[in-house]
């Protein structure tokens, strides 16, 4: 958290990043933002994402900074560790989806790529999507990767799995099954390893980190949200974040 704050503080840095936002962005940020670090945020994610007003306007409503600030303290795969920021988050809410009330994962997929450029917002414009249902072949079966992306910053192939309910600790094999295919049969020779993105409705963290502890395989679990988040909920945790966070270490 304190590294966050020191990389995005300091007048010099703002004043390089107010020339390449725009009038109406800046005055967003500056309204709805309530502390600096989150004006600091949304100013250098502008910059990075190239956000029109709408967008940004949608990233603020969703609690983006919040919900940032809270994935980047969960325990990452090796191979993203080495990046200057982590590309994924433990929340992600994706309420432009039209889904009929009983919905499937079919259904669930289908609304993603109907949606496709919302869901890239969501995950971030550094994800390039390349198909839906990716077909890999082990032992003269197929198999189908519900979607599959690659994202610049990685260099690598990123394999999302839909799930409609609870997270379940038999998920994470097949996700080691895939990243392995796709390892072997698709990746190329300047790519990193694939990375793999179980997403769930829900979850349990401990559980997941159990069923994660034995894996090899650089993945992670996250749950989404069909609505808009309570930004009061996300500040009060961030809060209780930074509290614990700053206790010095005896």
């Amino acid at each position: 958290m304190k590294k966050f704050y020191e990389t995005y503080n300091g007048d010099e840095f703002v004043s390089a990043l107010l020339t390449q936002v725009s009038w109406t962005n800046h005055l967003a940020i500056m309204t709805k933002s309530k502390t600096p670090e989150e004006r600091h945020f949304y100013l250098t994610l502008c910059v990075k994402e190239s956000y029109s007003s709408r967008e940004l306007e949608r990233q603020i409503n969703s609690g983006y900074y919040e919900r940032y600030m809270l994935s980047s303290e969960k325990l990452l795969p090796e191979p993203i560790k080495g990046l200057k920021e982590n590309p994924f988050l433990d929340s992600y809410i994706i309420e432009f989806l039209d889904l009929p009330q009983n919905y499937k994962e079919a259904d669930f997929r289908k609304s993603l790529i109907q949606n496709m450029r919302a869901f890239i917002l969501e995950v971030g414009k550094d994800f390039t999507f390349i198909d839906e249902e990716y077909k890999v072949q082990v032992g003269g079966e197929d198999y189908r990767i519900d979607l599959l992306f690659f994202h610049r910053g990685l260099q690598c192939l990123v394999a999302f799995e839909l799930k409609i309910g609870k997270f379940k600790p038999e998920y994470i094999s097949k996700m080691d099954f895939y990243l392995e295919a796709l390892d072997r049969q698709k990746r190329k020779e300047n790519e990193n390893p694939s990375v793999g993105m179980i997403l769930c409705a829900s979850k349990d963290d401990e559980v997941v980190e159990y069923a994660m502890s034995r894996t090899m395989s650089p993945m992670m679990v996250a749950e989404y949200q069909l609505q808009l988040p309570d930004k009061n909920i996300l500040q009060k945790k961030l809060q209780e974040l930074v509290s614990i966070t700053d206790i010095p270490e005896e």
